[in-house]
């Protein structure tokens, strides 16, 4: 995203300043997007990626390297360890908290990623939902442990079909949330979150979302992405991290695809021989659920992210909103 500094805010018509997300799905070319974009205007970037937010996981994450870092530095990754959780309502709290310091200091925000609860909660605020419940969700683990996730995730499609639809069988950690909302207050996660008033976001926002016309060129991009990750060091990371930290494998940290992959291969889960194509299918798993996501939005500019115009497009979009604004 994209936000005028204060000084800049035009008086009359527009009290806010813009703002510009940068959306798409995995190995979209997103985060190159958003260095030409901050190179051509006076922007600081944040991450919108729950899995950039862990420390010492730098290679399954795609994180940028130490001179790119120099070089464009970002907000929000590197915040806790491995051990930790991080919610959407943080990350709302910390967004816009980083969003006011860039402005305040005279640059503009540039919010990139792809995890979409991250972008809804920061577009519309988050519902009021149960505090969570550490005992109610460890026994919610349990009964994982006994029946397996597709069997708790059909529970919830009986009791809340609208949020098992948009759950896949095996999305533990929603699963578990849902079903806890469930058991502490007696009424579905859906009718929580229809009774939601959004909360805007203080910024007149150009959304730019990144979206294939043609699937072939993200899959082929996925699996030479993971094949990279790991020719550099993917698997001796993680086994790092095991010696480092506490860790389980319903950790938020180790459902992040590509390091649930090889914690299932160490934990002798997963063939070391079959670790490539199971990264990949997870990968491209992640980039489908992304572009529903982003299908489901309103109010998005959409580009395709492999047409050869699209950064002149979308530098040009960028420039006309921030002209728009400022006029």
């Amino acid at each position: 995203m994209t936000a005028l500094p204060s000084s800049l805010r035009p008086a009359g018509e527009h009290t806010q300043p813009p703002a510009s997300p940068a959306l798409g799905a995995t190995a979209s070319g997103k985060t190159q997007l958003a260095f030409e974009i901050a190179s051509r205007f006076p922007c600081e970037i944040v991450s919108i990626d729950s899995a950039q937010v862990f420390r010492d996981m730098d290679i399954g994450t795609a994180k940028p390297d130490a001179a790119t870092l120099a070089r464009f530095p970002h907000r929000l990754i590197d915040l806790i360890t491995p051990e930790e959780r991080y919610s959407a309502a943080r990350f709302r709290t910390d967004a816009l908290r980083e969003m006011a310091a860039i402005t305040a200091a005279g640059r503009i925000p540039l919010l990139v990623g792809g995890t979409m609860l991250y972008v809804k909660a920061l577009r519309e605020g988050l519902a009021a939902l149960p505090a969570a419940d550490p005992a109610l969700r460890a026994g919610i683990g349990r009964e994982a442990a006994l029946r397996g996730w597709p069997a708790l995730h059909a529970e919830l499609a009986r009791l809340d079909p609208a949020t098992a639809a948009r759950l896949a069988p095996n999305d533990a950690q929603r699963i578990q949330r849902a079903l806890e909302i469930i058991r502490l207050s007696g009424r579905p996660m859906s009718a929580h979150l229809a009774r939601h008033t959004a909360e805007a976001l203080p910024y007149d926002a150009l959304v730019i979302s990144l979206e294939p016309a043609e699937r072939g060129e993200l899959h082929r991009r996925i699996a030479e992405r993971f094949a990279l990750m790991l020719d550099s060091g993917l698997v001796a990371e993680v086994e790092t991290l095991r010696q480092r930290y506490r860790l389980h494998a319903e950790l938020p940290a180790l459902r992040c695809v590509g390091y649930r992959q090889v914690w299932q291969m160490l934990e002798g889960e997963l063939p070391e021989n079959q670790l490539l194509e199971r990264g990949i299918y997870a990968t491209r798993q992640l980039a489908k659920r992304q572009l529903t996501w982003l299908r489901g939005m309103e109010g998005l500019v959409r580009f395709d992210p492999f047409a050869a115009a699209t950064p002149r497009a979308v530098l040009a979009a960028v420039e006309r909103h921030l002209q728009r604004v400022t006029d």
